[in-house]
């Protein structure tokens, strides 16, 4: 039986979901799965666009041969070679004999890393720059190179006619296709905190790059977006395209108070919460409280991002910064999250050190800000520093309002 879906007159979603992936990339956990998304244009010539992971071959061979119908694939587009998008490229060049394989010499000189053919493909290369056109009857497409976004090799590809932007890796998110294709078909309100992750973890270091194809993208009149992951967009385009904006430029999406701690018998748990219901008492609201040894660092970057200023709070572990901690830290810095305002809050039993080593890593970060104000905690709160607690709060608030 088919599964093949019709986007509109001449294209077809041909994608596939994995509903019992665990972890994306072996880092990432999958709350509701993720799909692998890849179309097929028929038109005086056929054009296949990517493909999908290597665990779904049998599924996809037989959506791409029910959606050509008995027709020959005259082109295969490769705009990223990454696995999950890649890995039946040499079961379609296998099937397809002929077909001309239209990317990038970047991917064409990264493809033969992966695979090794069967017979010389040489001559099935069809290599495009930047702006290149390929006219398929009634259908003009062309090529934009969007290199680092998120690998070296990636290039967007804009149909002229139809204004379908088929995006790669940029515009998706987490999660499996649940039967609604387009994102006018649910509510999508809901998904943005999956896009959001999804941005950061895979996409979020190159936020240059991200800025550059954007710029690109303003000189497309762009109706329809189809990314390699997610729904297909067509009424929340500008919507995503703005998230973009703020996270390639590591804008703060909200002002105010993301609080992440570790906290090894709970004192530090608690010197947290008393933090918070200061700052809640000042006003502030959206306030956000993470424990980061029961939420994976994924979701932490995300609201990293998110949030304009952030309180770390950790304990010192092994002479260091508590194990889970100095993971996230490495996180947001790997990460190159920028123009944050940070406070820090250490706890020790003998000695305290963390702050000054979590100070140390976060100041590598562009455009990253101090509180002056210190608390170090001994152990267990003390009632004589709630004077501390109070003084910290308050040049937080005073942040807050600049």
């Amino acid at each position: 039986m088919k599964n093949i879906r019709k986007i509109n007159e001449n294209y077809r979603y041909l994608g596939v979901n994995d509903r019992e992936i665990s972890l994306f990339e072996n880092v990432y956990p999958m709350i509701d799965g993720m799909s692998y998304n890849s179309y097929l244009l028929k038109d005086e010539k056929t054009v296949l666009f990517d493909t999908v992971e290597k665990s779904f071959r049998a599924e996809f061979m037989q959506n791409l041969k029910d959606a050509l119908d008995g027709c020959n694939l005259d082109y295969f587009i490769i705009n990223h070679l990454e696995p999950d998008h890649a890995a039946l490229i040499k079961d379609v060049v296998d099937k397809y004999p002929n077909v001309k394989i239209v990317t990038n010499q970047k991917a064409k000189d990264m493809i033969y890393q992966f695979f090794e053919f069967d017979f010389d493909i040489e001559a099935n290369f069809n290599i495009v720059k930047e702006g290149d056109t390929l006219n398929t009857g009634k259908h003009n497409l062309t090529f934009v190179l969007a290199p680092m976004v998120h690998w070296p090799e990636v290039m967007v590809t804009y149909d002229t006619t139809d204004k379908i932007l088929f995006s790669a890796d940029a515009f998706g998110s987490f999660g499996a296709l649940s039967g609604n294709l387009f994102d006018d078909e649910v509510e999508f309100e809901e998904l943005i905190g999956e896009y959001r992750r999804y941005y950061t973890n895979i996409v979020g270091k190159y936020g240059a790059q991200v800025t550059a194809l954007l710029n690109k993208a303003k000189n497309l009149d762009i109706k329809t977006v189809c990314p390699l992951h997610g729904l297909i967009l067509r009424k929340n385009i500008s919507l995503i395209a703005d998230k973009y904006q703020k996270w390639a430029s590591y804008t703060p999406e909200i002002n105010s108070v993301l609080v992440v701690y570790s906290s090894v018998w709970g004192n530090t748990k608690n010197a947290c919460e008393i933090i918070a219901s200061k700052l809640a008492a000042y006003g502030i609201k959206n306030i956000k409280m993470i424990d980061i040894s029961h939420l994976h660092s994924s979701f932490a970057l995300a609201s990293a991002f998110k949030y304009s200023h952030i309180l770390i709070a950790t304990t010192t572990y092994n002479n260091d910064i508590f194990v889970n901690m100095k993971h996230f830290i490495s996180d947001i810095v790997s990460h190159n999250l920028q123009n944050r305002t940070f406070a820090i809050i250490e706890n020790g039993s003998w000695v305290s050190v963390c702050a000054q080593k979590v100070k140390e890593l976060l100041s590598t970060l562009k455009n990253s800000k101090f509180i002056e104000k210190t608390i170090t905690i001994k152990s267990a709160l003390k009632e004589n520093q709630e004077i501390e607690f109070d003084e910290l709060v308050k040049l937080i608030k005073d942040d807050l309002n600049k």
